[in-house]
């Protein structure tokens, strides 16, 4: 397995697109094409779909192991979509490695980032309706809304070597809020239908490539792992 994500060329292709995703975001932030559109709607089409794919992460976050299931991913390996599952609770092992990951609610694991990600899309469906469907006008903030939120991204993307858990929290609460910020930004500089679909595909690209970041960590810490025996580190490997 590659330990380094520079040698890991699939990982390190999500992760350049991703990033010449957050390079393009900002050129059209400051210098933004005239593509204005007469299209009536164009605002609460784009809201319903981005509003849609909100909804969906924090079902995501909320039932991982579910949605696995259904996606039919990590099937023989021991993976979820954010790392292993624990029977014990959670979907990371019960091991001290993990600790960062997880905190405590009475005797119920939670999943540091997934409840980050939880909080931060629900803070976006309220701004989702607000912006989209009450008419909710940022044009004269929209280029610093847009930078602000790239900078989200950018921390969210590559948090994974963080080990405080309140760190990783806000990290990932400022990802979802980050891609939220660039697209009402971006909406407000462009107000053009096309663009607004552009971003939303992008915002699903950083999401995934997010998520493809977060299974290569967790891989990458079960095999530095020098316990001997360990049911979860052989499920990886096999």
């Amino acid at each position: 397995m590659s330990r380094s994500i520079l040698q890991n060329h699939s990982l390190m292709f999500l992760v350049c697109v991703s990033f010449f995703g957050i390079l393009l975001s900002a050129l059209l932030a400051v210098f933004p094409p005239v593509l204005s559109e007469d299209f009536v709607w164009r605002k609460h089409v784009v809201g319903f779909v981005f509003g849609s794919i909100c909804v969906l992460g924090i079902l995501a976050a909320f039932f991982p192991n579910q949605c696995t299931n259904m996606l039919n991913l990590g099937k023989g390996e021991g993976f979820t979509l954010h790392g292993h599952f624990s029977k014990a609770g959670g979907h990371h092992p019960n091991c001290e490695n993990f600790s960062p990951h997880v905190f405590r609610i009475g005797s119920r694991r939670m999943c540091v980032a997934c409840t980050g990600l939880t909080i931060g899309g629900l803070v976006t469906l309220a701004g989702t309706f607000l912006y989209f469907f009450a008419d909710w006008h940022v044009e004269q903030y929209a280029v610093l809304m847009v930078l602000a939120g790239l900078v989200g991204v950018s921390l969210g993307l590559f948090q994974f070597r963080v080990k405080q858990r309140f760190v990783r929290f806000s990290l990932n609460a400022s990802f979802v809020l980050g891609a939220f910020l660039v697209l009402i930004g971006i909406d407000g500089l462009t107000q053009s239908l096309f663009a607004d679909l552009f971003l939303v595909v992008l915002i699903v690209f950083w999401l995934f490539t997010r998520i493809s970041i977060s299974q290569w960590d967790h891989k990458r810490i079960c095999y530095a792992c020098s316990v001997a025996v360990c049911e979860f580190r052989k499920k990886g490997r096999g």
